[in-house]
């Protein structure tokens, strides 16, 4: 081997220097190992053009495969989404001390569009089902789009590769514009070329023209950036703004006597910069996406604070389809369409009967870019497509054709109102988008809201819920088919809601959020059609789950509605002990799938978790109850799907359970939940005796030992006297484990062990506290993932190994005495 016995750094500053002497390979990018870009020709230092790379790659000392290299540098990619910082590179690969591999980088980008996928493990943990599904996808994606070299017989042609395809990858250093990094481009485009336009913005505004038609328009210009595209090209008919002989113009009949017919570059040294970068017009094929959705050009900000999402395709032909299977094959035909919050109209794509389709959307801008589509044959009517604000706006304001419809009981009942709203939310202090992100006055300052907020409560704060309450109120009998949350179903602040919104529930589907552009989380978004007429309580739903992969396998999915004494919140609240010494808490940010990150015991509670009353003590008298329910909440993995799945007061059954609440207890004591620290107080959590462990000296408590035995006096104090009748009896009871919960007993021992055996150790240490030890922490405070011990690395994962198999032994029983309802 070229490099044998060298250190994965050395083996990486060799390789840049053996074999990429004219390139730049010492930048970092996210969390890749090797990074191949251009130096500047015209000076002795390095200078990169921004992020733009020709290779990413993947380093590793000794041999490998190139599939599981490959698959390695994919799942650091995707877990970080560094394809969402930096602009993707031509080429990916991956080399260790014999050899190199290069695939080019559009042959695996579709990997990253896996949405009903966990992108959070471990890239280098080659024995998780996640690698081995994208070591599947990628290995059906290469085929003949790889390039294997060894670096000592294949040395010269591993040269004119990197020569010939490398180099050359970006046309002389210059990034060819695609459908990945046009959106990207704009953005470093608003910084550095925008600032240089001498163009009154604000007036601009006020006709529909906006910063992305200058940026478009400088899309479509020849490689020299000043000769304007052919006029034949199918894209220039639908430019607003177009680039020719050094200047912008506009390009609109009846606006151009409205600005200067020039509109120059107060700074031309920073334009040609800037596009020196890139190579320019696109390629023709791309050319009518990029126009196609120039929605994406809408600054993120501005998008996030609007609401506005854009409903991919393959939804919106999904959605129609429901449409028709409830309604009927012919329904357009019979039915009038209106979408109140149509954005550029891509949700009624599809339709074909546009007498009966009707569109309105909050900007007018968005009213234009639908008149310009139905001018290039989009199915629409100009007079029923209209700006109109839907949360406040009166309905005079509507098309007389439109009021017509609304103001007849049959007509009326043959209306459908087809939306996919925006999901913004305004909290108590900030602003939640779909995207999870808490953002500024959204929500509240609408008329809907003012009109629904004293009777439906915080419901009100969600601007999808203000489309459903005005829909509801004001257009009675109507069918309502729209995107939203799953909130309405079964969210503790929607229980006002749900009194007041009665209706019934024909069909639906859910699918992934983060399928949505620019909407990040993982929990779904359903698709429902109502019927409106029915006024029915909404106690529960069915819907279909659509998985982003075209998966063919149907499955279902049931949501529920609860009212507030359902929850699992009653049921904790009355073993509250506030009177005795307590030897932790417990944290609890909310009952559902999504907040179960958030659940965890520790001695020392934040003020921002005591202030919003998110802790309880825990006690030696509710001490089995605390570890059960956090076992309940963690045994169970978060997915996308059970994301809305609330915690319930649960049914009898689980009193007699000793076995149960025996493998709860185990389970909670050893996870990594439990962040007791000896430090902090007198740590009562060691579940061994200074034996078991061969301690150096003697623990200052052996109250969990002792509790494990039945030696704690203690009786239930609780409301329940049900609970008292059969729990204290069990409580005085020597503590007997399952098989599956001794493994987890064992496997704990084992690491204890381990931990008591190394030099100076803290004699008191807790589970969290032998985890820092060998795992260190990093620049930022946080604990670090791994050890570079690897007997504790194979006792840990022994450790979680049987905590895994216990939560597939308790999951079952959550069901079963109804703390999850299926």
């Amino acid at each position: 081997m070229k490099y044998q016995n060298i250190r994965e750094e050395e083996l990486k500053n060799k390789l840049g220097q053996d074999f990429f002497p004219n390139f730049d390979t010492t930048k970092i990018v996210g969390n890749i190992d090797f990074c191949v870009t251009f130096k500047n020709k015209n000076t002795n230092q390095h200078q990169i053009f921004e992020n733009d790379s020709l290779l990413w790659a993947e380093a590793k000392r000794g041999t490998y495969d190139i599939l599981t290299m490959v698959t390695q540098l994919v799942l650091t990619i995707g877990k970080a989404r560094t394809f969402d910082k930096f602009l993707p590179p031509a080429f990916l690969g991956a080399f260790d001390s014999q050899k190199i591999g290069f695939v080019p980088y559009n042959v695996i980008i579709d990997v990253f569009s896996m949405n009903d996928f966990n992108w959070n493990v471990t890239p280098s943990n080659h024995d998780s089902k996640e690698f081995a599904i994208v070591k599947e996808r990628i290995e059906k994606s290469l085929n003949n789009n790889h390039y294997v070299y060894d670096f000592l017989k294949d040395e010269k042609e591993l040269q004119f590769f990197i020569k010939n395809n490398i180099a050359k990858a970006t046309e002389s250093g210059k990034i060819l514009i695609d459908k990945n990094n046009f959106v990207p481009i704009y953005l470093r485009w608003l910084d550095q070329v925008k600032p240089s336009i001498n163009f009154d913005w604000i007036e601009g505004i006020k006709q529909s023209i906006v910063d992305s038609d200058f940026y478009i328009a400088d899309l479509f210009v020849d490689d020299k950036g000043t000769s304007n595209i052919d006029d034949d090209t199918p894209a220039n008919d639908n430019l607003f703004v177009v680039f020719r002989n050094g200047h912008y113009e506009i390009a609109k009949e009846n606006l151009k006597s409205l600005f200067d017919a020039s509109i120059q570059l107060k700074d031309r040294k920073a334009y040609e910069q800037f596009w020196k970068k890139y190579k320019r017009p696109p390629l023709q094929e791309i050319q009518s996406y990029i126009i196609d959705r120039k929605d994406l050009l809408i600054p993120q900000d501005i998008r996030e604070r609007k609401g506005a999402y854009f409903t991919p395709k393959k939804w919106v032909e999904l959605s129609q389809q429901y449409i028709a299977d409830v309604l009927g094959q012919d329904w357009q035909d019979e039915y009038y369409v209106w979408d109140c919050a149509a954005g550029t109209g891509n949700l009624l794509a599809g339709l074909t009967n546009k007498y009966n389709i009707w569109a309105s959307t909050l900007d007018q801008s968005d009213v234009n870019a639908m008149h310009d589509r139905i001018e290039n044959g989009a199915i629409l009517l100009k007079d029923h497509v209209f700006q109109f604000d839907f949360l406040n706006d009166d309905f005079s304001k509507l098309p007389q054709g439109l009021q017509d419809i609304i103001n007849d009981d049959e007509k009326r009942k043959k209306l459908v109102i087809y939306i996919n709203p925006p999901y913004a939310e305004h909290g108590n202090k900030t602003t939640i988008s779909a995207s999870g992100e808490h953002k500024s006055s959204v929500a509240n300052k609408s008329k809907v809201y003012n009109d629904f907020s004293k009777n439906v409560g915080t419901a009100a704060r969600e601007l999808f819920a203000q489309f459903y309450l005005r829909v509801y109120k004001e257009i009675p009998d109507a069918k309502l088919a729209s995107f939203s949350t799953l909130k309405l179903i079964n969210s503790q602040n929607f229980i006002k809601f749900r009194q007041y919104f009665k209706a019934n529930y024909l069909r639906g589907f859910i699918c992934q959020a983060n399928s949505f552009d620019n909407v990040k989380g993982n929990f779904p978004i359903s698709f429902l059609i109502w019927d409106l007429s029915v006024k029915i309580d909404v106690k529960k739903i069915a819907t279909n789950i659509i998985f982003s992969d075209d998966s063919l396998e149907e499955s279902f999915k049931t949501f529920y509605s609860f009212n507030s004494k359902d929850f699992i919140g009653s049921w904790l609240r009355k073993f509250y002990d506030k009177e005795n010494e307590h030897i932790g808490y417990l944290i609890l940010p909310g009952i559902d799938m999504q907040q179960q990150n958030g659940v965890y015991l520790t001695f020392q509670p934040t003020e921002s978790d005591i202030k919003q009353h998110k802790t309880t003590k825990i006690t030696r008298y509710n001490l089995h109850i605390i570890t059960l329910y956090l076992a309940i909440r963690h045994c169970i993995e978060h997915t996308w799907i059970n994301h809305n799945d609330q915690f319930l007061y649960p049914i009898d059954g689980w009193q007699q359970d000793v076995e149960f609440q025996n493998d709860c207890l185990a389970f909670a004591l050893f996870h990594n939940k439990n962040t007791i620290k000896s430090n902090k107080k007198n740590n009562h959590w060691i579940p061994f005796t200074e034996q078991e462990v061969d301690a150096k000296e003697k623990f200052e408590s052996s109250f969990m030992t002792q509790f494990i035995k039945g030696k704690i006096k203690q009786e239930v104090q609780t409301t329940d006297l049900f609970a008292i009748a059969t729990q204290n009896e069990n409580l005085q009871k020597p503590r007997e484990f399952s098989e599956k919960a001794t493994a987890v007993f064992d496997a704990g021992r084992e690491l204890w062990k381990y931990y008591h055996a190394q030099p100076n150790v803290n004699v008191n240490a807790s589970l969290y506290d032998i985890r820092e030890y060998f795992q260190g922490r990093n620049d930022k405070g946080k604990m670090n993932n791994k050890s570079q011990d690897e007997t504790y690395m194979q006792l840990i994962t022994n450790l979680r190994s049987t905590l895994k198999l216990l939560a597939k032994k308790i999951e079952p029983l959550v069901y079963e005495y109804g703390f999850l309802k299926i």
